[in-house]
Protein backbone atom coordinates (compact mmCIF):
# COMPACT_ATOMS: atom_id res chain seq x y z
CA UNK A 1 0.00 0.00 0.00
CA UNK A 2 2.82 2.46 0.58
CA UNK A 3 4.42 2.19 -2.79
CA UNK A 4 1.01 3.06 -4.32
CA UNK A 5 0.34 6.13 -2.26
CA UNK A 6 3.73 7.78 -2.92
CA UNK A 7 3.38 7.04 -6.84
CA UNK A 8 -0.05 8.66 -6.28
CA UNK A 9 1.44 12.12 -5.30
CA UNK A 10 4.39 11.57 -7.27
CA UNK A 11 2.01 11.09 -10.61
CA UNK A 12 -0.23 13.98 -9.25
CA UNK A 13 1.93 16.78 -10.60
CA UNK A 14 2.21 14.51 -14.20
CA UNK A 15 -0.99 14.98 -15.45
CA UNK A 16 -1.00 19.33 -15.20
CA UNK A 17 3.10 19.12 -16.73
CA UNK A 18 1.68 16.91 -19.73
CA UNK A 19 -1.32 18.90 -20.09
CA UNK A 20 -0.07 22.33 -19.70
CA UNK A 21 3.67 22.67 -21.26
CA UNK A 22 3.65 19.51 -24.00
CA UNK A 23 0.13 19.03 -25.41
CA UNK A 24 0.35 20.58 -28.54
CA UNK A 25 3.55 21.88 -28.39
CA UNK A 26 5.63 18.92 -28.41
CA UNK A 27 5.34 15.76 -30.57
CA UNK A 28 3.42 13.24 -28.80
CA UNK A 29 4.83 9.97 -30.09
CA UNK A 30 8.08 11.48 -29.89
CA UNK A 31 7.32 12.66 -25.55
CA UNK A 32 6.02 8.89 -25.09
CA UNK A 33 9.17 7.69 -27.00
CA UNK A 34 11.49 9.58 -24.96
CA UNK A 35 10.03 8.65 -21.79
CA UNK A 36 9.72 4.91 -22.04
CA UNK A 37 14.03 5.16 -23.11
CA UNK A 38 14.63 7.31 -20.03
CA UNK A 39 12.70 4.76 -18.23
CA UNK A 40 14.74 1.90 -19.98
CA UNK A 41 17.90 3.41 -18.70
CA UNK A 42 17.40 3.36 -14.97
CA UNK A 43 16.94 -0.80 -15.24
CA UNK A 44 19.53 -1.71 -17.70
CA UNK A 45 21.83 -1.43 -15.12
CA UNK A 46 19.99 -4.05 -13.22
CA UNK A 47 18.94 -6.22 -15.36
CA UNK A 48 19.92 -10.29 -15.28
CA UNK A 49 19.82 -12.69 -18.17
CA UNK A 50 20.70 -15.37 -16.37
CA UNK A 51 17.89 -17.64 -14.04
CA UNK A 52 15.20 -16.13 -16.58
CA UNK A 53 13.01 -17.91 -18.89
CA UNK A 54 12.26 -16.51 -22.47
CA UNK A 55 8.08 -16.59 -21.59
CA UNK A 56 9.01 -14.70 -18.77
CA UNK A 57 10.79 -11.97 -20.73
CA UNK A 58 8.21 -12.25 -23.17
CA UNK A 59 5.73 -11.87 -21.00
CA UNK A 60 7.36 -9.00 -19.47
CA UNK A 61 7.64 -7.23 -22.72
CA UNK A 62 4.23 -7.42 -23.81
CA UNK A 63 2.94 -6.58 -20.54
CA UNK A 64 5.66 -3.09 -21.00
CA UNK A 65 3.84 -2.47 -24.50
CA UNK A 66 0.38 -2.67 -23.37
CA UNK A 67 0.62 -0.94 -20.03
CA UNK A 68 3.27 1.74 -21.08
CA UNK A 69 3.91 1.66 -24.85
CA UNK A 70 0.48 1.58 -26.29
CA UNK A 71 -1.28 3.15 -22.89
CA UNK A 72 0.95 6.85 -23.43
CA UNK A 73 0.44 6.56 -27.10
CA UNK A 74 -3.85 7.14 -26.24
CA UNK A 75 -3.06 9.26 -22.73
CA UNK A 76 -0.87 11.76 -24.46
CA UNK A 77 -3.03 12.24 -27.51
CA UNK A 78 -5.88 12.84 -25.46
CA UNK A 79 -4.51 16.26 -23.92
CA UNK A 80 -5.02 17.24 -27.20
CA UNK A 81 -8.86 17.56 -27.31
CA UNK A 82 -9.48 17.46 -22.94
CA UNK A 83 -8.75 19.46 -20.37
CA UNK A 84 -6.39 18.67 -17.27
CA UNK A 85 -9.06 17.77 -14.81
CA UNK A 86 -11.24 16.11 -17.60
CA UNK A 87 -8.62 13.64 -18.33
CA UNK A 88 -7.77 13.14 -14.79
CA UNK A 89 -11.75 12.59 -14.08
CA UNK A 90 -12.27 10.07 -17.11
CA UNK A 91 -9.39 7.81 -15.63
CA UNK A 92 -12.35 6.96 -13.22
CA UNK A 93 -12.86 4.23 -14.85
CA UNK A 94 -9.82 2.17 -14.63
CA UNK A 95 -11.02 0.36 -11.50
CA UNK A 96 -14.23 -0.81 -13.64
CA UNK A 97 -11.38 -1.94 -16.29
CA UNK A 98 -9.22 -3.56 -13.43
CA UNK A 99 -12.28 -5.89 -11.88
CA UNK A 100 -13.50 -6.57 -16.09
CA UNK A 101 -10.18 -7.65 -17.05
CA UNK A 102 -9.65 -9.93 -13.89
CA UNK A 103 -13.22 -11.48 -14.08
CA UNK A 104 -12.12 -12.17 -18.05
CA UNK A 105 -8.66 -13.62 -17.20
CA UNK A 106 -11.25 -16.09 -14.35
CA UNK A 107 -13.87 -16.50 -17.44
CA UNK A 108 -16.50 -14.89 -15.90
CA UNK A 109 -18.42 -11.80 -16.62
CA UNK A 110 -20.55 -9.63 -14.51
CA UNK A 111 -23.05 -7.12 -15.92
CA UNK A 112 -22.61 -4.55 -13.20
CA UNK A 113 -19.40 -3.55 -15.50
CA UNK A 114 -22.06 -1.82 -18.12
CA UNK A 115 -23.95 0.02 -15.84
CA UNK A 116 -21.29 1.79 -14.02
CA UNK A 117 -19.98 2.57 -17.23
CA UNK A 118 -23.29 3.87 -18.37
CA UNK A 119 -23.41 6.16 -15.21
CA UNK A 120 -19.64 7.24 -15.54
CA UNK A 121 -20.09 8.30 -19.05
CA UNK A 122 -23.51 10.03 -18.27
CA UNK A 123 -21.31 11.92 -15.56
CA UNK A 124 -18.47 12.69 -18.13
CA UNK A 125 -21.38 14.11 -20.64
CA UNK A 126 -22.44 16.56 -17.53
CA UNK A 127 -18.90 18.08 -17.31
CA UNK A 128 -19.24 19.89 -21.11
CA UNK A 129 -23.30 19.37 -21.39
CA UNK A 130 -23.34 22.51 -23.36
CA UNK A 131 -19.96 21.35 -25.59
CA UNK A 132 -20.07 17.78 -26.43
CA UNK A 133 -18.61 17.81 -29.99
CA UNK A 134 -16.52 15.13 -31.70
CA UNK A 135 -13.68 16.46 -30.76
CA UNK A 136 -14.64 15.80 -26.57
CA UNK A 137 -16.52 12.31 -27.88
CA UNK A 138 -12.82 11.57 -29.30
CA UNK A 139 -11.08 12.24 -26.43
CA UNK A 140 -13.27 10.66 -23.87
CA UNK A 141 -12.84 7.55 -25.75
CA UNK A 142 -8.93 7.99 -25.90
CA UNK A 143 -8.63 8.21 -22.24
CA UNK A 144 -10.68 5.04 -22.04
CA UNK A 145 -8.50 3.17 -24.19
CA UNK A 146 -5.63 4.60 -22.61
CA UNK A 147 -7.75 3.09 -18.82
CA UNK A 148 -7.76 -0.27 -20.48
CA UNK A 149 -4.17 -0.53 -21.31
CA UNK A 150 -3.16 0.29 -18.02
CA UNK A 151 -5.93 -1.38 -16.50
CA UNK A 152 -4.88 -5.09 -18.58
CA UNK A 153 -0.73 -3.99 -17.48
CA UNK A 154 -1.84 -4.11 -13.79
CA UNK A 155 -3.68 -7.30 -13.68
CA UNK A 156 -1.13 -9.17 -15.77
CA UNK A 157 2.01 -7.97 -13.94
CA UNK A 158 0.07 -9.11 -10.71
CA UNK A 159 -0.51 -12.18 -12.00
CA UNK A 160 2.89 -12.63 -13.81
CA UNK A 161 4.95 -11.54 -10.70
CA UNK A 162 4.09 -14.82 -8.63
CA UNK A 163 6.35 -16.69 -11.58
CA UNK A 164 9.54 -14.67 -11.00
CA UNK A 165 12.29 -16.55 -9.52
CA UNK A 166 14.43 -13.12 -9.17
CA UNK A 167 14.25 -10.12 -7.78
CA UNK A 168 11.58 -7.64 -9.83
CA UNK A 169 14.20 -5.03 -10.02
CA UNK A 170 16.68 -7.64 -12.02
CA UNK A 171 13.97 -8.81 -14.80
CA UNK A 172 11.78 -5.01 -15.02
CA UNK A 173 13.97 -3.32 -17.71
CA UNK A 174 12.43 -6.16 -20.20
CA UNK A 175 9.16 -4.27 -19.10
CA UNK A 176 10.28 -0.86 -20.80
CA UNK A 177 11.99 -2.42 -23.63
CA UNK A 178 8.52 -4.31 -24.56
CA UNK A 179 7.34 -0.04 -24.25
CA UNK A 180 10.00 1.27 -25.94
CA UNK A 181 9.79 -1.54 -28.83
CA UNK A 182 6.30 0.15 -29.10
CA UNK A 183 7.25 3.68 -28.79
CA UNK A 184 9.79 3.68 -31.56
CA UNK A 185 7.31 1.79 -34.15
CA UNK A 186 4.66 4.46 -33.25
CA UNK A 187 7.12 7.25 -33.65
CA UNK A 188 8.97 6.09 -37.12
CA UNK A 189 5.39 5.56 -38.30
CA UNK A 190 3.60 8.82 -36.83
CA UNK A 191 6.32 11.10 -35.20
CA UNK A 192 6.48 14.66 -36.37
CA UNK A 193 10.26 15.80 -36.54
CA UNK A 194 9.28 19.58 -36.74
CA UNK A 195 7.89 19.38 -33.22
CA UNK A 196 10.28 18.15 -30.98
CA UNK A 197 10.87 20.05 -27.31
CA UNK A 198 12.29 23.71 -27.85
CA UNK A 199 13.11 24.34 -24.65
CA UNK A 200 15.10 24.00 -21.93
CA UNK A 201 11.59 23.47 -20.14
CA UNK A 202 10.21 20.89 -21.56
CA UNK A 203 13.81 19.21 -22.23
CA UNK A 204 13.69 18.94 -18.37
CA UNK A 205 10.05 18.19 -18.09
CA UNK A 206 10.69 14.92 -20.50
CA UNK A 207 13.70 13.75 -18.47
CA UNK A 208 11.61 14.05 -15.29
CA UNK A 209 8.59 12.29 -16.32
CA UNK A 210 10.99 9.46 -18.08
CA UNK A 211 13.59 8.76 -15.10
CA UNK A 212 11.33 9.42 -11.87
CA UNK A 213 7.12 9.37 -13.29
CA UNK A 214 7.99 6.62 -15.42
CA UNK A 215 11.33 4.75 -14.70
CA UNK A 216 10.78 4.51 -10.57
CA UNK A 217 7.36 5.22 -10.60
CA UNK A 218 5.68 2.18 -12.50
CA UNK A 219 8.25 -0.05 -10.68
CA UNK A 220 7.06 0.94 -7.30
CA UNK A 221 3.44 0.66 -8.78
CA UNK A 222 3.50 -2.35 -9.96
CA UNK A 223 5.89 -3.58 -7.12
CA UNK A 224 2.96 -2.37 -5.05
CA UNK A 225 0.20 -4.03 -6.85
CA UNK A 226 1.37 -7.48 -6.03
CA UNK A 227 1.48 -6.53 -2.25
CA UNK A 228 -2.41 -5.94 -2.55
CA UNK A 229 -5.31 -8.23 -3.16
CA UNK A 230 -7.46 -7.12 -6.61
CA UNK A 231 -10.31 -4.68 -4.70
CA UNK A 232 -8.12 -2.80 -3.20
CA UNK A 233 -5.26 -2.23 -6.58
CA UNK A 234 -8.79 -1.16 -8.19
CA UNK A 235 -9.49 1.82 -5.75
CA UNK A 236 -5.76 3.07 -5.58
CA UNK A 237 -6.31 3.86 -9.19
CA UNK A 238 -8.52 6.23 -8.24
CA UNK A 239 -7.32 8.32 -5.27
CA UNK A 240 -5.10 10.20 -8.18
CA UNK A 241 -7.92 12.11 -9.45
CA UNK A 242 -8.47 14.13 -6.50
CA UNK A 243 -4.60 14.79 -6.12
CA UNK A 244 -3.81 15.14 -9.52
CA UNK A 245 -6.95 17.52 -9.91
CA UNK A 246 -6.07 19.55 -6.98
CA UNK A 247 -2.19 20.05 -8.20
CA UNK A 248 -3.98 21.14 -11.31
CA UNK A 249 -6.59 23.40 -9.91
CA UNK A 250 -3.91 24.81 -7.18
CA UNK A 251 -0.91 25.84 -9.22
CA UNK A 252 -2.35 25.98 -13.15
CA UNK A 253 -5.79 25.81 -13.44
CA UNK A 254 -7.44 29.00 -11.62
CA UNK A 255 -10.17 29.58 -14.39
CA UNK A 256 -11.93 26.09 -14.12
CA UNK A 257 -15.85 25.54 -13.59
CA UNK A 258 -15.65 24.03 -10.33
CA UNK A 259 -19.25 23.68 -10.12
CA UNK A 260 -19.14 21.61 -13.26
CA UNK A 261 -16.31 19.52 -12.49
CA UNK A 262 -18.11 19.11 -9.31
CA UNK A 263 -21.30 18.28 -10.26
CA UNK A 264 -19.89 15.73 -13.36
CA UNK A 265 -17.07 14.31 -11.13
CA UNK A 266 -19.84 13.25 -8.46
CA UNK A 267 -21.64 11.55 -11.05
CA UNK A 268 -18.96 9.57 -12.31
CA UNK A 269 -17.46 8.67 -9.13
CA UNK A 270 -21.10 7.48 -8.05
CA UNK A 271 -20.13 4.87 -10.66
CA UNK A 272 -17.43 3.28 -7.61
CA UNK A 273 -20.09 2.47 -4.80
CA UNK A 274 -23.18 1.40 -7.47
CA UNK A 275 -20.47 -1.16 -8.39
CA UNK A 276 -19.50 -2.24 -5.40
CA UNK A 277 -23.34 -2.69 -4.43
CA UNK A 278 -23.65 -4.52 -7.45
CA UNK A 279 -21.11 -6.51 -6.71
CA UNK A 280 -21.97 -7.76 -3.30
CA UNK A 281 -25.83 -8.00 -4.15
CA UNK A 282 -24.83 -10.78 -6.83
CA UNK A 283 -22.39 -12.54 -3.90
Amino acid sequence: MTFLVAITLLWAFSFSLIGVYLAGQVDPWFSVLLRVLLAALVFLPFLTFRGVAPATTFRLMLIGAIQLGIMYGFYYHAFLYLSVPEVLLFTVMTPLYVTLVNDLLDRRFRANFLICALVATAGAAAIRYDGIDSGFIRGFLIVQAANLCFATGQVLYKRAASQFSLPQHQVFGWFFIGASLVASVSFALFGNLEKLPTTSLQWGILIYLGVVASGLGFFAWNKGATQVDVGTLAIMNNLLIPAGIMVNLLIWNHDADLLRLASGGAVILLALPLNHWLLRKQA
